[in-house]
């Protein structure tokens, strides 16, 4: 999975928003009133949803005459996809692990044990 632009971003942290607020998918109406700030026409907006979903980022599904869109993955598996990528560039990856692991704060290094305590108890026999 690609990086996204700027724009794209925005459109997808929207939709993100939506669907975390237990929203039905939303139309391009819907989502240019979301990013009325940023002074875009209503065909950018029909656009970069036609491409968001064209690249695989969004669903969508025919409601009437318009269309409505949904991310095709949360915010957090697209995140982990990116991280994936960035792994895959460098030439060690248990050097680039470490070094990540050191840059966490507590907290975070917390959230990574348990998940790796958690993954070592669903792969244990028993």
């Amino acid at each position: 999975m690609k990086g996204l632009g700027e724009l794209e971003r925005a459109v997808m942290e929207v939709l993100w928003a939506h669907e975390d607020a237990g929203g039905q998918p939303a139309t391009a109406r819907e989502v240019g009133r979301a990013l009325a700030g940023r002074d875009l026409a209503y065909t950018t907006v029909m656009t970069v949803l036609d491409r968001l979903a064209k690249k695989g980022f969004l669903r969508r599904t025919r409601d009437g005459r318009a269309w409505r869109y949904r991310p095709a993955a949360s915010r957090e598996g697209y995140v982990t996809e990116l991280m994936l990528g960035a792994l895959e560039l460098t030439g060690d990856r248990d050097a680039a692990l470490a070094h990540f692991a050191q840059s966490v704060s507590g907290d975070e290094a917390e959230v990574l044990r348990r998940a790796l305590e958690d993954l070592t108890r669903k792969e244990s026999p028993g």
